[in-house]
């Protein structure tokens, strides 16, 4: 960091080179926050004269993918399961395994065959599979585990970078970093785009973070308004083509699949030097997870009159219990810290005083 407060050649690629500049010194705090507020555009590295092979070996996206990991691991809540950090791909891998398996055996018990292979149609259809309360509470249970753990984390990482409560509260950073976030302004470096999979610029990497992010979104709210409909107007799933819950799932799908499968398309070409092989794996593993729960419920959506309802309902309900239970382990909790971030800094800009150059 002092390296580069001494040269700001990229000062306007991104907002970490803004706020390096308002710091002389780096403890440890300002790292975290640093890290953080990187979103791995790689400008600055192939822009670097001290890049390797020079000898300092300046290689900031690398070396903030490595202290954000170790940040996942110390915000982790609980402590005791911080380790899922470790190895992240193959353990999210294992547990979406014995999740399908659990589920899959206790369908197969609760219901006698000839029920699972049978086509099931109008309203109710998927609870003549798996009953309603089976679906509810094991989902429920994990969502709020998994908020509750978000909230820790997100609670000790606002601790240690300095945060205030005045800074959460302020309506007007608030709105900068929620606008930062939903464009994803700091992808497109200093303008041109990422330099990503390689040194040449392209707003691919954006874009399709962009179909990822508001294809998870549509997908959410594709729930919350199936929720609403059972619990409010009593109307059971699964629910004509034409209605909200169907028209937000399958945009969100659709939406899932080309950004999920276009950024793991990207990672095949990479270059591997600005990034470590551990932020790597929990990348792709999560993406993979997305990927299968994005699949499988377009599958069911498709096959939903046929015998095949079954096994589909199954299994796409078994991977989107992965997913919740896997959201504050996996590189998920990274959109948490670095809007954390992204509000500091907008209230850092706010300041009075010295101005430093931004890419506004």
């Amino acid at each position: 960091m002092k390296i580069c407060n001494a040269c700001r050649y990229c000062e306007g690629y991104c907002g970490v080179f803004p706020a390096m500049m308002r710091r002389t010194t780096f403890p440890d705090a300002d790292l975290v926050y640093l890290a953080n507020l990187c979103h791995g555009c790689r400008g600055c590295y192939y822009a670097c004269q001290y890049a390797p092979p020079h000898e300092f070996e300046v290689n900031l996206p690398k070396t903030f993918s490595e202290l954000s990991v170790q940040g996942y691991r110390d915000f982790a809540w609980p402590k005791s399961i911080a380790g899922a950090f470790h190895r992240n791909g193959v353990k999210l891998s294992l547990t979406t395994a014995a999740i399908l398996t659990l589920v899959m055996l206790l369908t197969f018990l609760m219901q006698d065959t000839s029920v699972l292979v049978t086509a099931h149609r109008g309203e109710g259809a998927f609870y003549k599979i798996i009953p309603h309360w089976f679906m509810v509470l094991p989902a429920m249970a994990i969502f709020v585990f998994s908020l509750v753990s978000l909230g820790f984390g997100f609670y000790g990482f606002w601790r240690t970078i300095g945060g205030t409560s005045a800074q959460l509260l302020d309506s007007r950073k608030l709105w900068g970093a929620t606008a930062d976030a939903a464009n994803l302004r700091y992808l497109a470096g200093g303008g041109d785009g990422c330099n990503y999979p390689d040194e040449h610029f392209s707003h691919a990497r954006r874009w399709y973070h962009h179909a990822m992010m508001y294809g998870f979104l549509a997908c959410f709210a594709a729930t919350c308004v199936a929720t609403v409909y059972h619990f409010v107007f009593d109307w059971e799933a699964p629910y004509p083509l034409m209605s909200w819950p169907v028209l937000l799932g399958t945009m969100g799908g659709i939406g899932l699949v080309v950004g999920t499968g276009g950024l793991l398309w990207l990672k095949t070409q990479s270059d591997p030097e600005p990034n470590s092989r551990t932020t790597t794996a929990m990348d792709v593993a999560f993406l993979i997870l997305l990927l299968l729960t994005s699949l499988s419920g377009l599958a069911l959506l498709a096959l939903r009159g046929t015998p095949a309802m079954g096994a589909l309902l199954a299994i796409h309900f078994s991977i989107v219990l992965a997913l919740f239970l896997a959201l504050p382990y996996s590189k998920f909790v990274h959109s948490v810290y670095r809007f954390g971030a992204l509000i500091k800094y907008a209230s850092e800009r706010g300041r009075t005083g010295v101005q430093v150059m931004d890419n506004d």
